[in-house]
Formats: C-alpha cells, structure tokens, sequence
C-alpha cells in the first residue's frame, strides 16, 4: 500500500495538479508548429499578429465579415448549425480549462515564493517565457495553427449572422475592442497581464459550458450568473490594473507619493488596458441591469438596453424604413417577436 501512495502524483507548489502539464503542452506544441516551446519568442514587427497594421488589418475584415454575412443573409433562411454550434462551445470550454490549468501551473510557484506584487509587476514573475507563450496561444489562436482562442471565439459572430440572430453592440465592440486590447498588452509587456487572462479563462470555462448545454436543450438555472461573473471579472481586472497602473506612474514621475515600487510595462499598454476594461465594465453592468432588473424604472431599463443591447444598424434597413418598405424585420434581418438580445462575451 505504501508503494503505491508513492507512485501517486500528489499536488505540490511547483505541480498543482499533481503531473506536470507543460511537457504535455510542449509535446502538442512542438507537434503543431514544428519547433519546441521553448524557443518561441515574442519579436514585434517579425512576430505574426505583432504589428498595429496587422492587427488594424484583422480588425476591419473582422467587421467586414460580420457585416458582409448579414447583408448576405437578409433574404435567406437561417441556418440551425445545432452540431457545428454544440462542437465549437464544447472546444472552447476544453481549451479554455486546458489553458488555464496551464496558467495556474505557471503561476502558483511564482505567486507562493515571490508573493503577488513580484508576479504582477516584474518580467521575472509576470512575463516569463512560458508565459509569454501561454499568454499568445491564449490571445491569438488559430494564428499558429495557422496561432493557436481569441481569434477562434469570433465564430461567436459568425454563427449569429448565420443563424439571423441580431448582432449587438456591446458584442461586436466587445470583439473589436479585444482584438486592439491583446495586441497593446502583448507589444507593451505588461507583466499584470496574466490576471485578466486567467480569469477570463475561468469565466469563459463557464461561459461556453453554459451555452453547450444551453444548446442541448437543458435548461440552466444559473445563466444570470454568467454576466454577474463577467461583472466580477473586469472589477477585479481593473482593480490589479489600476494598482500597477498607479504604482507605475508615481514611482516614475511623482516618487514623492506613495507608491509600491516600480512595475513592468509600457504606458501605452497601461491606458489601453485602462480605457478598455473600464468600457466593458460600463456596457456589462448596463447589460446586467437592462436584462435581468425588471424591478428598475422602465425609463432607466430603456436606457441601459438601448447602450448595451442595441442592434447595429443596418443601412439597407433604414433606407428600406425611408422609403416606407418595411417587412416586420430588424435592423439586422432577424424578426424579434419581442425576444430580446443577450450577452455572448466575457
């Protein structure tokens, strides 16, 4: 019996699950893109998707995709994609686990010997090389398998023009925005960067087990609890990013104040990472309240859904509106019945 306990993989600091997970991940990595972990390095200008013009580039087509396949599907049938859909929720509830057991893995040592601040404010902590690494298969996917979940979450769109589902603001902000966010974060070497990565991989965990077994046709009790856990996250992202953001600053220009020290990364990165979760913590609550607060005033309520759930207007549908052509149908092509829209993103 003895022998056997010692043959067991018990969890420690440097192993938190027991096995070590990133010669797993290693093995996978160096079967997709040809070369170990190891040897991959972040170069701007030379790295794919590293380049503000890429990014801009990627930015755009993504738009124009999105407006492109709706204008395209204004006069026909929506499709039911009901295994395609179950299929890509279910993946990206797997990768997202994956990737964040690897994160954890990475993190747990460094947070336990060197305590918070080092990890979230020291290249040595917060911007290691398996980090980095895991930092970009997590931001820029499909890029490096082509890159390894970001750009892959933007079926997300596809399938709702696809299905004739209304194309919200707060979603296709939401994945512009994101787009802009990673590619700031990655050029500027933010060390606090792992925060709002690991918990929008817990988040997304839960996001896309929810719309997996939504999509089965269970009915899932604690779908409130999606958005209230995406509130959750940008407060507590916000909070670490303000924290570095301010120590920053004040130990670099006003060494007066007080402050804990010097933290990494660059400025452009501190106030695009600032600017942007600040938005999305607004158009979160706003969703928050317009959708599930029936008790608010309705002028409030009417408000908040017009910021947070308006669908994109569609141009050829307002000139139908003009001209006094009108078929029942939104903004988007898809009839509403009274049926409103929801968050797809955290």
């Amino acid at each position: 019996m003895a022998s056997i306990l010692e043959h067991i993989p018990l969890p420690s600091v440097d192993r938190p699950f027991g096995i070590h997970l990133w010669p797993i991940f290693d093995k996978a990595w160096t079967a997709v893109v040809g070369y170990p972990a190891a040897d991959f390095k972040f170069v701007p200008f030379e790295t794919p998707m590293s380049t503000l013009k890429s990014t801009s580039i990627f930015i755009v087509v993504y738009y124009a995709i999105i407006f492109g396949g709706r204008a395209l599907m204004r006069n026909r049938e929506p499709f039911q994609l009901k295994t395609l859909f179950l299929i890509h929720n279910f993946y990206l509830t797997a990768i997202s686990g994956i990737l964040l057991a690897l994160f954890i893995e990475q993190l747990v040592p460094t947070v336990v010997r060197g305590g918070v601040f080092h990890a979230i404010c020291d290249h040595s902590g917060g911007w290691t090389q398996p980090l980095v690494v895991l930092y970009y298969v997590s931001l820029w996917p499909l890029v490096h398998l082509n890159y390894l979940t970001k750009y892959l979450e933007l079926l997300d769109t596809v399938f709702l023009f696809l299905k004739k589902k209304p194309l919200t603001f707060l979603h296709c902000y939401h994945h512009g925005a994101t787009a802009l966010l990673c590619y700031t974060q990655l050029i500027g070497s933010t060390a606090v960067s792992w925060v709002p990565i690991t918990l929008n991989l817990t988040v997304h965990v839960v996001m896309y087990w929810y719309y997996f077994q939504s999509a089965r046709g269970i009915r899932i009790w604690w779908k409130e609890w999606v958005t209230r856990l995406q509130i959750i996250q940008f407060i507590i992202d916000l909070g670490f990013v303000y924290f570095a953001s301010y120590t920053y600053f004040t130990s670099t220009y006003f060494p007066s104040m007080p402050n804990a020290g010097k933290c990494a990364g660059e400025e452009f990165a501190a106030f695009a990472g600032i600017g942007i979760l600040s938005s999305y913590l607004v158009l979160f609550i706003s969703f928050y309240f317009a959708t599930y607060k029936r008790g608010s005033k309705q002028t409030t309520r009417k408000s908040l859904r017009r910021m947070s759930q308006a669908p994109l207007p569609d141009p050829l549908a307002v000139a139908g509106h003009a001209n006094g052509k009108t078929n029942g149908a939104t903004a988007t092509g898809a009839k509403t019945n009274g049926v409103t829209t929801r968050s797809r993103k955290a």
